[in-house]
């Protein structure tokens, strides 16, 4: 990465397929991707009120390992190298990764319970 993408205050991530994105340096966690919350949202109503509710507590967060996490998701689970998290009364499954040191929370399934039994997700998790 040249110097001049390393702005005062910004850091870098390096995500697969060489994407890069900038974080700023505050409190608030990025989520990847919102639209993808959103599309689901908009095929499963009964998941558009509990995932906007996630991505609200989300966004506010500061976490910096599982410990905190579990603080506002005490049911949360450590699944190979994914974050699983219950929504909507554990009608669904969000299953992410989290970059706790470079605050990002990326989306990678959201499943009804259904779904998530199947286990196809796992391929994905390293499990």
């Amino acid at each position: 990465m040249t110097g001049d993408r390393r702005a005062a205050g910004l850091h870098y991530v390096n995500f697969p397929g060489d994407i890069w994105f900038a974080l700023c340096e505050h409190g608030s966690v990025r989520v990847i991707s919102h639209k993808a919350i959103r599309e689901v949202a908009a095929k499963k109503k009964e998941a558009a009120q509990p995932l906007d509710d996630w991505y609200r507590v989300v966004r506010r967060a500061d976490w910096g390992n599982l410990a905190e996490l579990r603080s506002d998701y005490p049911h949360a689970d450590l699944v190979g190298s994914c974050i699983v998290f219950n929504i909507g009364g554990n009608k669904f499954r969000l299953i992410t990764k989290v970059a706790f040191r470079h605050r990002i929370v990326y989306t990678r399934f959201i499943l009804s319970h259904k779904e998530y039994d199947k286990g196809r997700w796992k391929d994905d998790c390293n499990c």
